[in-house]
């Protein structure tokens, strides 16, 4: 029996590398950034760097939009003449509609689709993206495949220091007096994306160091009952500072791989420039 052919499907949320996704030729949807009204494919027209750039120096709106239904018909219909089906995992669908938009746009291009809502983003998605991959390779069937990345959505954990509250007031997450005061008093709130994909200001806590004892007792916490492979730092355009927070990690944990990822710039939209965080898959 000839093996399916299975189209991979994620979207600009995940944490991939280029020759990751050119190699293992992965189809990658793309969200938006919208800045002043003009709007940009996120990875493809803007690279995180420029508009983290572009935030820190310019006055005006910057948001996010979900990707064009239509697009994706289109991606789908191609996909069709080369696949027997597709396995999308995306981004949370509590924070975005890309899910819901795939779901629709397989249906329309009458292509056969397992849909996966990760309920996270960045380095965890990126996590399952790969893990779905070694599944089949190891002889799998979709539905097991399926079943096992639905599970494992519980075990991932990504957290987010943002570095002023200024972003999450202009969306609308905080008001302007909660605002004026975690200035006053150095307060950083510390986001976690839970229950079901949404982001929760999970504790709040004085200075940044504080902040990054709190993302270590967390992981702390987990290694008493659990194993984690890698711990991955995310940061939004500020190297330094999540190079201090990854020598903390490996100080702490010497035997546990990290790596530093840009946070992707559909969260950084909400959270700020020089935010920074930790995320881990327990296993």
């Amino acid at each position: 029996m000839n093996k399916p052919r299975i189209a991979w499907i994620t979207d600009t949320t995940a944490s991939l590398s280029k020759e990751f996704i050119e190699k293992n030729d992965i189809h990658v949807i793309p969200l938006h950034v919208v800045i002043n009204d003009t709007f940009y494919k996120e990875t493809i027209d803007i690279t995180p760097e420029v508009f983290y750039e572009r935030m820190k120096n310019e006055e005006g709106k910057f948001q996010s939009s979900q990707p064009n239904v239509g697009e994706i018909v289109e991606l789908y219909e191609r996909l069709k003449a080369d696949y027997d089906f597709g396995i999308a995992i995306h981004a949370s669908s509590t924070l975005t509609g890309t899910y819901q938009t795939s779901v629709m746009a397989a249906e329309m291009a009458e292509f056969k689709l397992f849909a996966i809502d990760s309920q996270t983003g960045s380095y965890p998605l990126s996590y399952l993206v790969k893990k779905g991959m070694e599944l089949v390779e190891q002889g799998h069937e979709v539905s097991d495949v399926v079943s096992q990345l639905n599970n494992m959505r519980d075990q991932t954990r990504l957290f987010l220091v943002p570095s002023n509250l200024d972003q999450l007031h202009k969306s609308g997450r905080v008001s302007g007096g909660q605002k004026i005061l975690a200035s006053l008093f150095n307060i950083k709130p510390i986001l976690s994306i839970e229950d079901g994909g949404a982001a929760k200001i999970k504790d709040k806590v004085r200075t940044e160091k504080k902040a990054f004892a709190w993302l270590v007792d967390h992981l702390k916490t987990d290694l008493d009952t659990k194993k984690v492979q890698k711990v991955a730092i995310v940061h939004a355009n500020d190297r330094n500072k999540a190079e201090v927070l990854q020598q903390l990690v490996n100080d702490t944990f010497p035997t546990i791989k990290t790596e530093l990822f840009m946070l992707i710039t559909v969260a950084g939209v909400h959270t700020g420039v020089g935010t920074l965080g930790l995320s881990w898959v327990n296993e």
